[in-house]
């Protein structure tokens, strides 16, 4: 069905969606420092996240052990940006997220990396299988820093006297 489509639109496509993705999670961020967060919050991205993992049930997506490997280690290594500059504050017995003013750079320097990986990689790796493992380290990124967040909340959550309700 797709396969007459050349690999390059596939490449520019994904590029293209990744930069509407990145634009959309930097003001969704912006916006969230504004509003109270909770530990569901914080725990959905991951879960919901998940989900992206069914595209391994296709062999055009499924990736080499070493490639899994590589993939996994650049997300984590990534992740201790993201885990260094989100900090939570507390306002009016409500926890926030506190707005790192290096958080939108940081958030453009990494999709300016993966857009410029993906374009070095995609001459010698299959798009399929690029898509794969950009899912992972996109998903190795993800669950350490909202682990280390759940952390950090609980910590600060602790500090607070109980409302009532």
């Amino acid at each position: 069905m797709f396969s007459s489509i050349p690999s390059q639109y596939y490449v520019i496509g994904s590029t293209v969606m990744a930069i509407v993705m990145g634009t959309f999670v930097m003001f969704v961020r912006m916006k969230a420092s504004k509003v109270p967060t909770s530990e569901k919050k914080i725990i959905i991205p991951p879960i919901a996240m998940s989900s992206g993992a069914l595209m391994f049930l296709f062999p055009e997506f499924r990736v080499h052990p070493m490639q899994i490997l590589e993939a996994a280690i650049v997300g984590m290594l990534c992740s201790i940006i993201l885990i260094a500059t989100s900090k939570f504050e507390v306002k009016n017995q409500d926890i926030y997220l506190k707005r790192s003013k290096a958080f939108v750079f940081i958030l453009m320097g990494l999709l300016i990396f993966r857009i410029v990986a993906k374009i070095v990689l995609s001459s010698s790796i299959d798009v399929g299988e690029l898509a794969g493992m950009f899912w992972i380290l996109a998903f190795a990124m993800l669950l350490p820093w909202r682990i280390a967040m759940l952390i950090q909340f609980k910590k600060v959550k602790k500090t607070l006297p109980i409302k009532n309700v």
